[in-house]
């Protein structure tokens, strides 16, 4: 099990039954305008900016194709760790195509979701085209590694949010925060003023889509709690990022973990909680009893997570003095 796999053995897995289909339709009809009013809110916020200004140009020289000469693990100063949370990231960004069709068939075509759907796919879009002319230009990673992984993870489909409306609701508000903590934390450990500036442009993007989906989620509590209950609870008892059928992803993960990009403590602390305080989730009194229910089942959880999160903590903290230890020794 990888630090950013969050399914507690101790707890039986969370019932897959989805609300009623009709019901979910009806949801779609009634949460459309308070869409419309958050694609005005966040048109009025969100900055626009170009992917080339963040891209250090005069560090870049030809490939061997060209004339020049390919890349070799002495072009790179980053840290292990840090080279596989950006291939992570940017390859995360590169299945774009997929979560796309994925909210398309979920959420539809038409009106405010087609319109914002199209908008976050436009802004999303940058993330990508950003980090790779960026990794290639500074030659930080293998660029042919790199399109070979593309290749793999794009050919495996999306990953991408689960099928229903409300659990789609639910997946991409912890999501795009659990992107939003990687991207900048993977650019403060990088030690580049660029890469540091790129991702926290990027994150302030993945911020603003967050704002927006939980908005959303917490319109959708007030209509349906107990199917909205429902459907965060199955979301955080089986929370994968949409990167988990890259290659080498658990191996990566765990690089991550350990450098203390994104793991257990992050999840729970940056993650989780702070979307669930928002949405009052321990507060609310409308639940009915599958309501309450899946608010115990996630309680729960969340204490397994928290102890899980500690122990992993402190076998990474006794891990870093061990090395250190034999460092000095």
């Amino acid at each position: 099990m990888t630090p950013t796999e969050t399914t507690d053995r101790g707890l039986p897995a969370a019932p897959r039954t989805l609300p009623d289909p009709r019901r979910e339709r009806e949801l779609l009809h009634e949460l459309e305008p308070v869409v419309a009013q958050n694609i005005d809110r966040h048109l009025k916020v969100v900055r626009d900016w170009n992917p080339h200004d963040y891209v250090p140009w005069s560090r870049g020289r030809d490939y061997a194709f060209l004339g020049g000469e390919d890349w070799t693990p002495e072009d790179t100063t980053l840290d292990p760790a840090v080279r596989a949370s950006l291939v992570v990231n940017l390859l995360t960004e590169d299945n774009l195509p997929g979560y796309h069709g994925d909210f398309t068939g979920t959420l539809g075509r038409d009106a405010a979701w087609g319109e914002w759907t199209n908008r976050w796919t436009a802004e999303e879009a940058r993330h990508g085209i950003a980090l790779r002319d960026y990794l290639v230009v500074t030659r930080a990673v293998d660029p042919v590694d790199l399109e070979r992984r593309r290749l793999e993870h794009m050919s495996a489909g999306s990953g991408g949010a689960p099928g229903g409306i409300l659990e789609t609701l639910a997946y991409v508000a912890f999501q795009e925060l659990a992107t939003r903590v990687s991207h900048r934390n993977t650019g403060s450990a990088t030690g580049c003023p660029v890469a540091e500036q790129l991702l926290a442009r990027i994150a302030a993007d993945e911020n603003l889509h967050m704002l927006f989906y939980r908005n959303l989620l917490e319109a959708a509590l007030e209509r349906a709690p107990d199917d909205a209950m429902v459907a965060v609870r199955n979301v955080l008892l089986d929370f994968q990022m949409p990167g988990e059928n890259q290659p080498d992803f658990a191996r990566f993960s765990m690089m991550i973990a350990m450098a203390g990009i994104y793991d257990l403590q992050l999840h729970h602390d940056k993650v989780a909680m702070p979307v669930l305080r928002h949405l009052k989730i321990f507060e609310r009194t409308d639940f009915g009893p599958v309501g309450e229910q899946a608010r115990e089942e996630l309680a729960v959880f969340l204490g397994g997570l928290e102890r899980r999160a500690a122990r992993f903590t402190e076998r990474r903290e006794e891990r870093l003095a061990r090395l250190a230890r034999r460092a000095a020794g």
